[in-house]
């Protein structure tokens, strides 16, 4: 048997994989068992000072994402011996992944594109794993899709379920069970489960915390593509009632995507301003692996170019809102959050390129694997590195 840790993008994927291929395989998830509508339920407060965005839940960050389908890390992971083309290739056919068709584009991403185009940045429709069909616009993609319209992991382990594959919810895995450096299995406080083969992708955060307890060096590093949503009044707008993140800017460190936070709400009601008349704009960077997971604590030091990238970017932000229209008199901006957390079980420190850890038996297929931080949504990446694992555990 091969036990899963975690049920998110690569937990899913590599579940499904392997049952489909006829290896009995059991998912073991911390979080319930949820319709994704009611995701937002599921956001989970860390013990630190940080202000990041993890769920747990069967599926994942998955039921929270904005549905965006960007290869990421794609050149890194090939200076390191993974080609992921044929997996990209995969995966973009299964998730059907594709822009969305100009019905789905709201007043307020329409005014951004037209402005950044105008001031001549290279402004493009964001890919989307998102069904225009069964998408009925309504902003509401962060806290779970009420029609279902998007896809997530669920769809995967339904699939998986139907190859045979167990689903064990509400159960943290506390331990991870080794003898002379080979994997036994798990174990969720005085629950144990056995197997020679183990697959953690619980996330970034968790993952590290049960690698350390094996005595494998873990969570030295850490990002979390730290973003900022700057934004301003643009009477009756009704931005907040869009697909979120629907369009996108690249530059080389960071990249800027529209998108409504209700923090701005805060800082712009003292205009007398109400959500429909808010407009903003994401800048999320590349911020360099300057944290560290610990048992307890989450650490992360916004560096001198992790400043440098979000000012530049909420710079051009700016000037493009004003170029839309917006009075400068009301931008504002969010405190930086994360969204990706990532980096602290990389490839080529922690596990090799086929991602085992010096355990043999025992593999991470989640963001911790990231050598360095995408500064674009990893759900992509996640699920081809899954698929690449495996065609490897298969052959």
């Amino acid at each position: 048997m091969v036990i899963v840790v975690g049920s998110g993008a690569g937990g899913a994927t590599i579940a499904m994989e392997l049952a489909k291929s006829g290896m009995p395989v059991t998912i073991i998830e911390k979080g319930p068992y949820i319709e994704p509508k009611k995701a937002h339920k599921c956001y989970e407060t860390l013990k630190t000072n940080l202000d990041l965005l993890k769920t747990v839940c069967v599926g994942g960050t998955t039921l929270v994402s904005a549905g965006n389908a960007v290869r990421s890390s794609e050149d890194v992971l090939k200076d390191m011996g993974i080609d992921l083309r044929e997996e990209f290739d995969e995966v973009e056919r299964e998730l059907n992944v594709n822009a969305l068709p100009d019905s789905h584009f709201g007043n307020g991403t329409k005014k951004i594109m037209y402005a950044a185009k105008s001031l001549g940045f290279d402004i493009k429709k964001m890919p989307k794993f998102i069904d225009p069909e069964q998408c009925e616009p309504c902003g509401n993609c962060s806290f779970g899709c009420p029609n279902d319209a998007k896809w997530t992991a669920i769809k995967f382990i339904e699939e998986a379920k139907k190859f045979g594959v167990k689903i064990i919810e509400n159960t943290p895995v506390t331990d991870l069970l080794a003898i002379k450096g080979e994997i036994m299995g798990v174990r969720s406080y005085d629950k144990v489960f056995t197997s020679d083969i183990v697959i953690l992708s619980p996330g970034a955060v968790e993952t590290p915390r049960l690698l350390r307890k094996t005595g494998i060096k873990a969570g030295v590093s850490f990002f979390m593509d730290t973003f900022v949503t700057v934004g301003g009044i643009l009477r009756d707008i009704e931005f907040n009632e869009e697909v979120q993140m629907n369009a996108l800017i690249e530059f080389d460190d960071f990249i800027l995507s529209p998108h409504f936070s209700n923090y701005l709400l805060q800082e712009l009601q003292k205009f007398g301003a109400s959500k429909k008349d808010i407009i903003g704009i994401m800048v999320k960077i590349k911020d360099e692996t300057s944290g560290r997971v610990t048992e307890k604590k989450v650490i992360k030091n916004n560096t001198l170019n992790d400043v440098k990238f979000l000012a530049r970017g909420s710079a051009i932000a700016g000037s493009i809102l004003a170029e839309a229209g917006v009075d400068p008199k009301t931008f504002v901006s969010t405190h930086p959050r994360g969204a990706h957390p990532g980096g602290t079980a990389p490839i080529g420190k922690v596990v090799d390129k086929n991602l085992e850890t010096e355990i043999n038996g025992l593999f991470v297929v989640d963001a911790s694997v990231f050598p360095t931080s995408p500064g674009v949504p990893p759900i992509l990446t996640i699920i081809a590195l899954a698929k690449r694992l495996a065609k490897y555990l298969k052959d």
